[in-house]
């Protein structure tokens, strides 16, 4: 009985520390860099942006772009506090794949973006941005 009890409060324990880290990969988190100002990070530190191209619920960034511009994709986003969880939106792409979304716009990924805190996409070509979630979308 002991053992069952044990094995029962073993597993009981996985379960909770495995939906918390699941949890964890969900969240999005705002950071604050001095040159740019607060923006969306996912749970790893890596910058999420916009494409000024963009319309709410459709991306434009497609083709060779996504090599560039890798999609930001979650079934589900923790919001941080002070955003509001309807905020966030999922989007069917042409290409057929889901992207998440801040107030209708996809967010994605820059390739060059290497460690957590890397925002060496913001301001591309004037067309890429962090997003500043109590700033956007900018108008």
């Amino acid at each position: 009985m002991r053992k069952i009890r044990s094995i029962l409060t073993a597993a009981v324990i996985l379960v909770f520390f495995a939906a918390t880290a699941m949890a964890m990969h969900h969240a999005i988190k705002i950071a604050q860099k001095d040159d740019v100002g607060k923006y969306f990070t996912d749970t790893e530190g890596k910058a999420l942006y916009w494409f000024k191209k963009d319309s709410p619920g459709k991306s434009a960034c497609t083709g060779a772009c996504v090599d560039k511009w890798p999609l930001y994709y979650r079934d589900t986003v923790a919001a941080p506090p002070g955003v509001s969880a309807s905020d966030f939106g999922t989007i069917q792409r042409e290409d057929g794949k889901p992207q998440t979304t801040f107030r209708g716009y996809p967010l994605y990924y820059w390739a060059d973006d290497v460690k957590p805190g890397d925002t060496k996409g913001q301001n591309v070509n004037n067309i890429w941005f962090v997003i500043d979630p109590e700033n956007f979308p900018v108008k």
